[in-house]
């Protein structure tokens, strides 16, 4: 709210300022030209007009000024760059003052010259500086602070938006104490109040994964290592009766931020629209260990398969493991032989078979088995 308020007072005053300056142009266009208005009345008329368009493009002219600048861009900036800027400006102003203490000389067409070519001056001089950046360093020291290796290292921790379903799955909060994420996590107060409402659902299943929401996010504002904060304020304001999902693309854009979550529909949606995302799902079947054929394997079969004779097991990270005939194992522990592994949208799903079969074709894994671990040997 008090960034809102500072830019309407900023835009008010510049839309004054333009108001008046518009005012005075339009009568020097009337002294100069000597337009002959018909009343007293009609020429207030005529100078309401000019202020009226002074205000308007003042207005428009400054809000997106701040919006666009003061809120959002000069934040991303360098210091050396806004250093550079400043002393090109300056520069090019003395080159105007200089100059133009000549050209202002000239009848009708001085001022508009001098005015030109302040543009040319200013924008030649804060080129010219930007481009020498680096060399700024030997005048100023004190920038070292903020070297390019450093800048690099900041860019690499932009902040992250959490949206609804990843608070609820959980796992960001051991992502984040593990460190594998960096920057600050922010959560909209719209997320916020998103869960909020799911937690008071009168649903008893939507009232728990809503409370299970806040918990996490509680337990991770009580890590030391972790900066997690409610995002109140935005750099552009945000249409409420757009869904979460849309709004939480938009502020993702507007501040140049990558969201975390694990909703497929939001994952696509936002790398459509340029947005960086950053799945859990993803993460996780990425961590998951690569098993090869040939590999051995002990594992525990839970349940019969669907094919005569088939068992199921689990590994450690959920991925199903098919055992050909391990139905008459349930409950135990066996070693099996990996046969193939099956990389499907849903996952992965290892098949092998018991690694004492009666069956020559588990006798032949076996040996390749061990051929491989032959070749490998030095």
């Amino acid at each position: 709210m008090l960034a809102r308020g500072v830019g309407l007072l900023f835009s008010l005053a510049v839309a004054v300022l333009s108001a008046i300056v518009s005012v005075l142009a339009g009568r020097l266009y009337i002294a100069a030209y000597r337009v002959a208005l018909p009343s007293y009345l009609v020429e207030k008329i005529y100078y309401a007009l000019f202020a009226a368009v002074g205000l308007a493009a003042g207005f428009t002219l400054a809000s997106l000024i701040y919006r666009q600048v003061v809120t959002y861009d000069l934040r991303r900036i360098p210091v050396r760059e806004k250093v550079a800027v400043i002393i090109g400006v300056f520069i090019g102003l003395g080159l105007t003052s200089f100059i133009g203490s000549m050209l202002i000389r000239i009848p009708t067409f001085g001022a508009p010259l001098v005015m030109v070519i302040g543009i040319v001056c200013v924008y030649l001089c804060v080129a010219i500086m930007l481009s020498m950046k680096e060399e700024l360093y030997f005048f100023f020291p004190g920038l070292a602070a903020s070297r390019p290796g450093e800048e690099e290292q900041k860019e690499k921790q932009n902040p992250k938006l959490l949206d609804t379903n990843v608070i609820i799955d959980g796992r960001i909060a051991d992502i984040a104490k593990s460190g594998f994420v960096e920057g600050p996590l922010l959560v909209p107060k719209f997320v916020l109040d998103e869960l909020q409402t799911i937690a008071d659902s009168s649903d008893s299943l939507k009232r728990n994964r809503g409370r299970r929401g806040l918990d996490i996010l509680n337990q991770m504002q009580k890590e030391p290592g972790l900066r997690v904060q409610v995002l109140d304020g935005y750099p552009s304001p945000l249409a409420r009766h757009e869904p979460v999902d849309a709004r939480l693309v938009q502020l993702a854009k507007d501040m140049d931020a990558a969201i975390i979550t694990n909703d497929f529909n939001l994952n696509k949606v936002a790398q459509f629209q340029g947005v960086r995302v950053l799945n859990v799902n993803e993460l996780a079947n990425a961590v998951k260990p690569v098993v090869l054929p040939g590999e051995e394997l002990s594992v525990t079969i839970v349940r019969e398969g669907k094919e005569p004779e088939q068992g199921v097991a689990y590994l450690d990270d959920g991925t199903m493991v098919v055992v050909e005939h391990g139905k008459a194992h349930i409950g135990e522990t066996v070693h099996i032989i990996v046969t193939s592994v099956l990389q499907t949208v849903a996952g992965k799903m290892i098949f092998g078979g018991l690694q004492n079969g009666s069956n020559g074709r588990m006798n032949n894994h076996r040996e390749v088995s061990q051929l491989r671990r032959r070749k490998k040997a030095p």
